[in-house]
């Protein structure tokens, strides 16, 4: 394989390098897109070595913490609306579930709530979103349970 630039559309963006202009740089427009190193210099009058090292990724820029939504402020709120429709289905499909649940128990001659169940669902809850999770799974298990 020869020791060849490779065309920039051909190079992945991960390891496409990324031009930063400094005051020493060269223009953009002439500076190299991507090229292979060779591992070994050339045998002085002997052909140049075919093995290259491809070429690093450019240092990682960390990304904003929050990129603002398309649509500002108001297409970002209708996002939320949209999630919180999603999250109430969901929520309501676990009460009927809970309710099966709780039915083929009482059925089997057990208790209406297991404890030891609640408690799995509590620290599951807790360790996934902090001690808000607790909360969150104290109101699901309490909507879970229906009415006595």
């Amino acid at each position: 394989m020869a020791d060849t630039a490779v065309p920039a559309a051909a190079v992945p963006a991960a390891t496409a390098p990324v031009a930063t202009a400094t005051p020493a740089a060269a223009p953009a427009a002439t500076a190299p897109v991507a090229t292979a190193t060779p591992t070994a210099a050339p045998a002085a009058g002997g052909p140049a070595p075919t093995d290259t090292v491809p070429p690093q990724p450019a240092a990682a820029v960390p990304a904003p913490s929050a990129p603002p939504a398309p649509d500002g402020v108001p297409g970002g709120r209708e996002r939320i609306d949209a999630i919180d429709a999603e999250l109430v289905a969901l929520i309501r499909r676990r009460m009927a579930v809970s309710a099966e649940i709780q039915a083929a128990r009482m059925a089997d001659g057990g208790r209406r709530v297991d404890l030891r169940r609640e408690t799995e669902v509590i620290g599951r809850y807790t360790r996934e979103l902090g001690r808000p999770g607790t909360t969150v799974a104290m109101a699901l298990l309490e909507l879970g349970r229906g009415r006595v």
